[in-house]
């Protein structure tokens, strides 16, 4: 069985896919961003299959794309900030060197700001944002192998306080 190098969770705007794309260049690997992934699969983006097809559609798609990147993926994971709200694959990230990107409300609601495709955001999005926050909070704390605050840093930053998590060979420790 393959094991991710890291997975990154966290909220919306905590900077998983640019921390992830990021690290994954340092490592000289590849990342799976489980969102693309879905856009991918779908045929269009995440906003779309909210609007077209429901949530429940969306975390079918991500639940089996989160399943199928912890069985088989050899680099970084990024995994949508909504995936850790199913039970399945909490149990499936204990196996694995989970990377909390920690993002104070904020900058999460400066990097977000109105953007249509964060359907979760629709409506209020900065009252959306802290609602999230405050529910996923204590999941992502109790999946971390190691939390990194991610507010007011350069991505680079970011991934230099990952790396030395891991081990020589670039491989997570757990």
């Amino acid at each position: 069985m393959a094991r991710a190098i890291a997975v990154l969770i966290g909220s919306p705007g905590s900077g998983k896919s640019t921390v992830g794309e990021a690290l994954a260049r340092r490592l000289d690997t590849d990342l799976l961003c489980t969102d693309t992934e879905i856009e991918k699969r779908a045929g269009k983006p995440v906003g779309d299959i909210f609007v077209e097809d429901g949530e429940d559609h969306f975390r079918v798609l991500e639940r089996e794309i989160v399943a199928e990147g912890l069985r088989s993926w050899e680099g970084v994971i990024a995994v949508g900030g909504g995936a850790v709200l199913d039970e399945r694959t909490r149990a499936d990230l204990d196996a694995h060197h989970v990377v909390y990107l920690q993002v104070q409300f904020g900058e999460a609601a400066k990097r977000v700001g109105m953007d249509a495709a964060r359907p979760l955001l629709s409506g209020n999005p900065r009252t959306k944002l802290r609602q999230l926050l405050n529910e996923r909070l204590p999941i992502y704390e109790g999946l971390a192998s190691v939390t990194v605050e991610t507010t007011g840093y350069h991505p680079e930053e970011i991934v230099d306080e990952i790396l030395p998590t891991l081990d020589n060979s670039g491989k997570a420790e757990k």
